[in-house]
């Protein structure tokens, strides 16, 4: 059978809130949040309710809380039968937890003089083997027996621990990455594999005597044999392959990290991969050919701390999914069969005829069966971190408030009740009126779903929002008795029979927005002669242009606003007209349209400050433009000094009496069509002085041209040309036939004088 790669946020495509329709929504338009992805309901809280791959919910399979321990941490968990192991962190204790017919009870084994306990090994008559870490030993609890240290590796790490089938205990360490084997009869130890990665992390056993080995470094999935030659089956993007264990016919799972949430801190150097591997008592050279190349800088740290487990591995620069689940078939080809973008795997189990996926950062416990990963229990504490085998599915453990979980009965006849589904807030980004509530999906006698909703106006539920609804087992429900909020939390509570539980595919949540007044951001006039046109514009279309061709209007624009997308347009220069450009947005995404006035800054100022009547003043340039500027033949008005005002409306998507506006007025603006003109010209010499001024704009220009020659500039007396009047000299020689002064202002108005008759020196 073919398999397809599958990813936990391929479901993040399925939008975990969609929105009805397609494009920008308004305020007067109802809105649906419709969750029906395994994503959409990921986010939320699930307690005693399954969601498969398409975002189905079903009852779970009960489970029941079998013991709590006294021990904040929890690193590794092993056993069977009813019996099951616990090695702890800081104090060094490994616990025997029985969930048979005395469950509950936890008793202390022993405790190490190391303070950290990371891997344990229970055999099929219930002796326990326990390693220590730091610089610790592997441990030996016979049934009723005393404790006894069996292998001393000299190493700073024991990170797994297997039986081989053959009397034979496999040991795999860091941060020397070496594999040892402790004949558990003879005490005698081997070095099977001597690793080029720091940390051999995983360990699992072909029936043949094949070993697999994960490390922690490179993130290696290594095939040994039973002479300790080793070949790699896979790379992963990750540095560490974290759990390995059977599966079905012959097939092996494994999983790969790059998680923060890694025991193995990997920010420390790599051993050097140039050499090969190694096996032998005597020497570590051999297998490939080649030899280890040890590092003094190899520093591997870790650490249990109070709200988190472990110390961060994942490198900075990486890239991807925070774990991987890979499928091993019998040729040792390696497929990745599902990626999880936010959840750090810490165990793995093959059990029922699936494979059973413990999760981090917030506790998940999934199940992966024909290319399905679905959630089976969602716990409160932050991490599962240990896998077992139990009569009813896996018992499980979890660390940060330690305790130990088990299924109750088997399939449907282990069926939960009841179970909530209880959705992340929805923000409708504003003030918002509920509609309904209803959910899609199949029931039937006996079996229903019952729905409830809060709604507050904090992101987080707290005291201020409202109680919730009472619960309606209809298939939609009214919300119209909740208050507006800004925020919603919906609660699906199914309810089963027997063996029988309702099916949910999706909930949905109907509500409109409260309408809220556009926003200008930003008003500008734009330098005098400088207009904006639709990126098409074609300046010919203008070459015979009317000299008023708007009879509605006294102002003539250039081009079609009313055709421009937004940013499609270009700038060119034209004189005598002007531009306004201003920047505007509605908080509810309605559509705007704006209207545009000017009014005389004298008539303003004579009808107060806000402009007096509703409409005093101003006059109107043009109205119901889509378009965010408007250039315009300013040279119809007179000159003076002027402002205009934008006003922006959301009426095309808001019911009458419900629209809003906003409004903006500008700068003042000088319109000038006038030129500036010679006050007075008197002659030194060789040398002219003449006055000029302009009754409205500064000058930008001045020079001169003497007997139709070049036009040079002219010096300003105060050495700045930026001023309605300006004193202007410039060496002139006497007899000069034609002597003009061409002066421009700041809107561009430009008049050539002839000082030749004001000085009397023309001919």
């Amino acid at each position: 059978m073919r398999r397809r790669h599958r990813t936990a946020a391929a479901t993040a495509a399925a939008a975990i809130l969609l929105l009805a329709g397609t494009g920008t929504t308004a305020a007067s338009e109802v809105q649906i949040w419709r969750a029906n992805s395994q994503a959409a309901f990921l986010a939320g809280e699930l307690v005693d309710v399954s969601v498969d791959r398409l975002g189905v919910l079903r009852l779970a399979q009960r489970a029941e809380q079998i013991a709590t321990l006294s021990e904040p941490f929890l690193f590794s968990f092993a056993g069977a039968n009813g019996r099951f192991a616990a090695g702890t962190g800081n104090s060094g204790k490994v616990l025997e937890i029985s969930a048979g017919a005395d469950a509950g009870s936890v008793a202390e084994l022993f405790a190490a003089e190391e303070p950290e306990i990371f891997a344990v090994w229970v055999d099929g008559a219930g002796v326990v083997y326990a390693g220590s870490s730091p610089d610790g030993k592997v441990y030996r609890k016979r049934p009723d027996g005393e404790v006894e240290a069996v292998f001393d590796p000299e190493a700073k790490y024991i990170w797994a621990l297997l039986g081989d089938g053959d009397g034979g205990l496999l040991v795999g360490t860091g941060p020397e990455g070496e594999l040892h084997r402790v004949d558990l009869g003879s005490g005698e130890s081997t070095l099977l594999y001597d690793s080029t990665d720091l940390h051999i992390r995983s360990l699992a056993r072909r029936a043949d005597g094949t070993l697999f080995a994960g490390t922690a470094g490179e993130g290696l999935l290594l095939e040994i044999d039973t002479e300790g030659a080793a070949r790699t089956l896979y790379d992963a993007a990750g540095p560490e392959v974290l759990a390995i264990v059977p599966g079905e016919e012959g097939a092996f799972y494994a999983t790969a990290l790059a998680s923060e949430a890694s025991f193995v801190d990997l920010t420390s150097a790599r051993r050097s991969s140039s050499g090969g591997s190694s096996s032998g008592t005597t020497s570590r050279t051999g297998g490939n050919g080649g030899s280890s190349t040890e590092s003094n800088d190899q520093t591997t740290q870790v650490t249990a701390q109070a709200g988190a487990i472990s110390v961060g591995s994942r490198a900075a620069s990486f890239k991807g999914p925070r774990s991987e689940v890979l499928r091993i078939d019998g040729s040792g080809s390696v497929e990745s069969i599902w990626k999880f973008e936010a959840e750090t795997v810490y165990a793995l189990s093959y059990q029922q005829g699936r494979l059973w996926v413990a999760t981090g950062q917030e506790g998940k416990l999934f199940s992966y069966q024909n290319e399905q990963m679905v959630l089976e229990k969602d716990l409160d504490q932050g991490q599962i971190v240990g896998l077992a085998e139990g009569p009813a599915g896996p018992v499980f453990a979890s660390t940060n408030a330690a305790a130990v979980y088990g299924f109750v009965g088997g399939g449907s006849a282990g069926l939960a009740e009841r179970g909530t589904v209880t959705a992340k807030p929805l923000d409708a980004s504003s003030v918002a009126s509920f509609g309904s509530i209803r959910w899609r999906g199949r029931a039937g006698d006996g079996v229903e779903v019952a729905l409830s909703a809060r709604s507050g106006m904090s992101s987080t539920p707290d005291e201020t929002w409202s109680g919730w609804t009472m619960a309606s087992v209809a298939r939609e429900a009214p919300l119209s008795d909740l208050p507006p909020g800004r925020y919603l939390q919906w609660r699906a509570e199914l309810r089963g029979s027997g063996d029988r539980t309702p099916e949910v595919v999706a909930v949905e949540v109907t509500y409109r927005q409260h309408n809220r007044k556009p926003e200008i951001k930003k008003l500008e006039v734009l330098p005098a002669g400088t207009i904006l046109v639709p990126t098409n514009f074609n300046p010919s279309n203008q070459a015979y242009e009317p000299a008023h061709p708007n009879r509605d209007r006294i102002f003539t624009v250039v081009g079609d606003p009313a055709q421009t997308q937004r940013g499609s347009t270009k700038t060119l220069w034209k004189l005598g007209y002007r531009t306004l450009r201003w920047e505007a947005e509605d908080p509810n995404k309605d559509r705007l349209r704006y209207r545009l006035s000017f009014a005389r800054e004298a008539a303003l100022a004579a009808a107060g400050e806000d402009g007096g009547d509703e409409e005093g003043p101003w006059l109107e340039v043009a109205d119901d433009l889509k378009a965010t500027f408007f250039s315009f033949d300013a040279t119809v008005l007179p000159d003076g000094v002027y402002r205009f005002r934008v006003e922006a409306s959301d009426r095309l998507d808001n019911v009458a009496g419900e629209a809003l506006e906003a409004e903006e007025i500008s700068a003042a603006v000088v319109v000038d069509h006038s030129p500036a003109r010679l006050v007075s010209a008197t002659r030194d010499g060789d040398r002219v002085t003449a006055v000029v001024e302009d009754a409205w704009s500064p000058l930008r220009e001045a020079v001169i041209s003497v007997n139709a020659g070049e036009w040079r500039s002219v010096r300003v007396e105060d050495g700045l040309l930026d001023s309605q009047r300006e004193t202007l000299s410039t060496p002139a020689p006497e007899g000069a036939r034609l002597l003009l002064l061409r002066l421009t202002d700041a809107a561009h108005n430009v008049t050539t004088i002839d000082l030749s008759g004001q000085l009397g020196s023309g001919q």
